[in-house]
């Protein structure tokens, strides 16, 4: 270090770094100073030049792009391992029970676990599927400083829904604008708030219209859960004549700004269609492997922007690494056996899907999803130096292979340390962990569950 070098925010030296065309280099210093990635280069010649408020040493670590869960349910952390093995349909009698009894600190505090297991994982940004009381959401997600957008469960329809879970067209739309207002930008930027609608079975054609219309005005995101059952698209051929992105398609409604998730019933047609008003989808490996095959290599052919999700902790971890390793098996199983096809889908393109695909869904991809000088400074430390990851003769199939949510390190969002040494320094993890066990408890009398 220099002592009249430039003074800058964080300097990481002597790390490998994952660049943008999915190689690795070694020996690099990575230059952090307000929120942004200032410099990527050789270590010796690059930290002469900067005086930094404070080092990582990352010898033996990859800093990598943080990873985006761009379909999760923070809501759904006091449901884990209940829905697993149960017959259909969980949505009417289980998540619904579950979800209509909440409480607002129940929200809070599925939040908080929520955004722990996420910086503890390495995912350093989210999409909420959104719920009730989301301005603990919102709350919690500032003061974890993690990097995401929330919405408001939207429905006003659908059988076998309480009607306390349904709300006019006027009144979503309200509070979901609220929401909009009060929240968007929040935590110096890193908090979006988006419009959704919980699904076509549960939201009218009006409803549907006037959430992208008003999301559009203020220029903001919508998403919602396509094509994840067969009910689903038996409600739109019988009711509409046509399949759900068709039938969206038709209200002249569909542009860039809306996210799919899950996205695996779909039909030639609906993939075209995506690809013409350049949807992004969300895939959830593990949550859509009990429903069918995504036609993730087809889409990506195509030019379609593909992210990775988790579906939340009701039916998996908040952890990306595994849902990688999950659709690697699924499409070399699935699509590239029957044409024997081992590399169906490319390893560094799964990898891509969690960090930049993600960036894109979130409609960030400007500022987020690669190390590039300019944006932001969300990124992960992985410890590699380990005996079930190194040596390797490829370290990006080996991250997919073997590397697992425990060998993350320190974790940054927006230029600032959120993890270090597998310590959350901006949340109270032992209070958080006792608080979510007593709660637990308690809805589980009130849902009967």
């Amino acid at each position: 270090m220099v002592a009249n070098g430039k003074k800058v925010d964080l300097m990481i030296r002597n790390a490998s770094v994952l660049t943008p065309e999915m190689n690795v280099k070694v020996n690099q210093c990575v230059v952090i100073d307000h929120s942004n990635i200032l410099e990527i280069g050789d270590d010796e010649l690059i930290s002469l030049s900067y005086e930094a408020r404070e080092t990582l040493n990352a010898e033996g670590k990859l800093v990598m792009p943080g990873m985006i869960d761009a379909h999760m349910h923070t809501c759904q952390q006091l449901i884990r391992g209940r829905i697993t093995d149960e017959y259909p349909m969980i949505w009417t009698r289980i998540m619904v029970p579950y979800e209509s009894n909440l409480r607002e600190e129940d929200v809070k505090t599925s939040a908080e676990l929520s955004f722990l297991e996420m910086i503890k994982s390495g995912t350093t940004g989210f999409i909420d599927a959104g719920g009730t009381y989301m301005h603990k959401v919102a709350q919690s997600a500032i003061q974890s400083g993690i990097r995401g957008a929330i919405t408001c469960s939207t429905m006003d329809s659908g059988e076998g829904i309480p009607e306390s879970m349904k709300k006019s067209t006027e009144e979503n739309i309200r509070i979901n604008k609220e929401l909009y207002q009060n929240f968007h930008g929040a935590g110096d930027g890193r908090l979006d708030v988006w419009f959704s609608l919980r699904s076509i079975i549960s939201c009218s054609p009006s409803l549907i219209q006037s959430t992208f219309e008003v999301a559009n005005e203020l220029g903001t995101g919508v998403q919602t859960h396509m094509n994840e059952y067969p009910n689903e698209v038996r409600y739109c051929l019988e009711k509409y004549q046509k399949r759900p992105f068709e039938f969206l398609a038709s209200l002249n409604i569909l542009d860039v700004n809306f996210l799919a998730a899950h996205g695996i019933l779909l039909s030639e047609n609906e993939m075209d269609i995506i690809k013409d008003h350049d949807i992004k989808i969300a895939h959830c490996p593990t949550s859509n492997s009990g429903k069918g095959f995504t036609k993730t290599p087809s889409l990506l052919h195509k030019g379609v922007g593909v992210a990775l999700g988790t579906d939340g902790a009701g039916h998996t971890g908040l952890n990306l690494f595994d849902q990688m390793k999950v659709l690697k098996s699924l499409m070399r199983a699935f699509w590239g056996v029957s044409i024997f096809d081992p590399k169906i889908l490319p390893s560094a393109k799964i990898l891509e899907m969690a960090t930049l695909g993600g960036a894109k869904a979130l409609m960030r991809d400007d500022i987020l999803g690669t190390l590039e000088v300019g944006k932001k400074a969300d990124m992960i430390l992985v410890n590699i130096d380990q005996p079930h990851i190194e040596p390797t003769h490829n370290l990006i199939h080996t991250l997919i292979d073997s590397c697992n949510h425990q060998d993350v390190k320190d974790v940054i969002v927006d230029g600032k340390i959120v993890m270090k040494n597998r310590e959350v320094l901006t949340m109270d993890e032992e209070r958080i962990k006792y608080e979510s066990k007593k709660q637990m408890k308690e809805i589980a009398v009130r849902a009967s569950l």
